[in-house]
């Protein structure tokens, strides 16, 4: 009979405890079985779970089957709750999750990691889910570079603001966004970059799990009149860069955009940077398509 050797970085020790320290473990965006071995190891071993929320994180532990002692860890946690917990991070194994994918992503855990550092508490990264990652991935935009952002401010004039300090960025864009404020969201972009791709993805690992791209205009119609659900990802290609616009040839710029996108899109992206003639455009980029 022939044994295989288990890899210890995920073999599960029940009765053995890990070292003290700060874990900082990856849950699922949406499908629990993206679980990884490792993180439901660590869960199931460690002395603590710092958490957003106690219900969501429980759902996910009784899935796994595991009982480990939680504690509630949001962006409202004072500096006594910090201190506490990394007062435990000393002598216990405290792991951090946020409801879904990975801490720290736009999720609590910045100042209690900047601490632990500070106070060289040994730091350990459980790498898992990214809904980010997992968006760019999905939409098809240029992903050389990209240029992850955040949440969007919820008020219009911000919001604005924040895309216009991005509009020079060479790179896509990724943003979180919810359900009620995508169509909002969208307009914002239609008004600032009607001629770039957008691309939604929502639901991701879910069921209904869906990525959908096309200008801001037409993607504003679409939720208009099919409002969302979920949580999403929102992500717009780079702009047409510098060299091309000041080469001021039609083929230079439809030769670029046609490096990200189909040729009658790039017409599109040319045809407002230019004012050139939309159909003429298109042609043309058909026959640079052609091979």
């Amino acid at each position: 009979m022939t044994t295989s050797k288990t890899d210890p970085a995920i073999e599960s020790h029940p009765r053995q405890s890990l070292p003290a320290g700060l874990y900082i473990v990856a849950t699922p965006i949406g499908n629990l079985g993206d679980i990884t071995m490792r993180a439901a190891d660590i869960l199931a071993r460690c002395d603590v779970i710092a958490c957003e929320d106690t219900r969501v994180t429980g759902r996910l532990l009784a899935h796994l089957g595991i009982a480990t002692r939680m504690q509630r860890y949001d962006d409202h946690a004072d500096e006594a709750r910090r201190a506490r917990l990394l007062a435990r991070a000393r002598n216990e194994a405290v792991a951090l999750v946020s409801d879904a994918g990975t801490p720290l992503i736009s999720d609590p855990g910045y100042r209690l990691v900047r601490e632990a550092r500070d106070g060289g508490i040994a730091i350990t990264s459980i790498p898992g889910a990214c809904a980010a990652i997992a968006g760019l991935t999905l939409a098809g935009l240029p992903n050389d570079r990209f240029c992850f952002a955040g949440f969007l401010p919820v008020k219009d004039k911000a919001r604005r603001d924040v895309l216009r300090g991005l509009s020079q960025v060479p790179a896509t864009l990724i943003f979180y966004e919810t359900a009620p404020r995508l169509v909002r969201a969208l307009a914002a972009l239609r008004e600032l970059w009607p001629e770039r791709e957008i691309a939604v993805a929502r639901e991701i690992t879910k069921l209904h799990e869906e990525c959908r791209s096309g200008s801001a205009s037409e993607l504003a119609a679409h939720y208009t009149a099919h409002p969302p659900r979920g949580e999403i990802v929102l992500m717009v290609g780079p702009p047409l860069s510098q060299d091309a616009k000041d080469a001021g040839d039609p083929d230079a710029l439809l030769r670029e955009a046609l490096r990200e996108t189909s040729p009658s899109k790039a017409a599109a992206r040319v045809a407002k940077a230019t004012g050139l003639d939309r159909q003429t455009l298109y042609a043309r980029a058909v026959e640079l398509k052609a091979p």
